[in-house]
């Protein structure tokens, strides 16, 4: 664990403080106050990730400390998923907030670097940001599939949907952008590599999650909501390929390849 003596540091830690306090807070039944400081945390987290554009001179997708830094900031999903959706959590995204930016604040290297001709291509953003924005909503999908296989809904709104419900909506919005980062990264690999496909692990596991997703859609089509408890498990399972897709295929020297950061 290495704690941040920076200005970088101390805006994540402010971060991850606003967002624990919003999170105890709400739990307590004080929902205004509760929304009032996710704001405050959110405000932190675009500042952080502002001036870690500045210091680096590039969109700060290129690492895990930035890519975790960009999870941070989810509150316009809440946000999107309460107004548009009909999907609550927003207790559950103060603790998912926290929970990102903790790799961020204490386990990863925040140290700028520059970044490699590979990445120098237009499709660098928005590969990796859609990819991001698809994770956030897997991961809400996750804590409603949760909350469904326990047989709770911490929700007593009538406008918000139920947790089975709500799991299938988020995963409709989250999936095509997976979709979508997956086909920018295989028109990138052929533009940097000269082919579409490299059997790289990390694009063989994103592969996975993918069509982990695709399982859920055929198997809830089939089944609908007879089948709840399995719809929950496939949106569990697919949250652990991302999950494997992000930090383990980066991390761990079994799987070297263009994106592994273990060296």
């Amino acid at each position: 664990m290495e704690i941040k003596f920076t200005l970088q540091g101390l805006l994540v830690y402010l971060t991850i403080a606003a967002y624990l306090s919003a999170f105890v807070v709400t739990m307590l039944r004080r929902a205004r106050t509760g929304h009032l400081l996710y704001l405050m945390g959110f405000a932190f987290a675009v500042v952080a990730y502002g001036y870690r554009w500045v210091h680096v001179r590039h969109v700060p997708l290129q690492n895990l400390f930035e890519v975790f830094l960009c999870l941070g900031m989810i509150y316009p999903v809440s946000l999107f998923s309460r107004r548009v959706l009909r999907v609550g959590g927003y207790a559950a995204d103060m603790l998912i907030g926290a929970i990102v930016l903790f790799p961020a604040g204490f386990v990863f290297h925040a140290e700028p670097q520059q970044l490699p001709p590979a990445l120098q291509s237009w499709l660098f953003t928005p590969h990796v940001a859609v990819y991001m924005f698809s994770y956030i909503f897997m991961a809400k999908a996750t804590v409603q599939a949760v909350w469904q296989l326990a047989g709770k809904n911490p929700e007593h709104d009538r406008n918000l949907l139920e947790p089975e419900q709500a799991t299938y909506r988020l995963i409709c919005v989250g999936f095509p952008l997976l979709t979508l980062g997956l086909i920018l990264g295989s028109y990138w690999g052929k533009k940097a590599w000269g082919d579409y496909w490299g059997w790289d692990p990390k694009e063989l596991w994103s592969l996975v999650s993918w069509l982990v997703y695709v399982a859920y859609f055929h198997f809830r089509y089939m089944f609908g909501k007879r089948r709840a408890r399995t719809n929950s498990l496939l949106a569990i399972l697919g949250m652990a390929a991302i999950i494997i897709t992000l930090l383990w295929v980066n991390l761990s020297r079994l799987f070297p390849g263009l994106h592994s950061y273990a060296t």
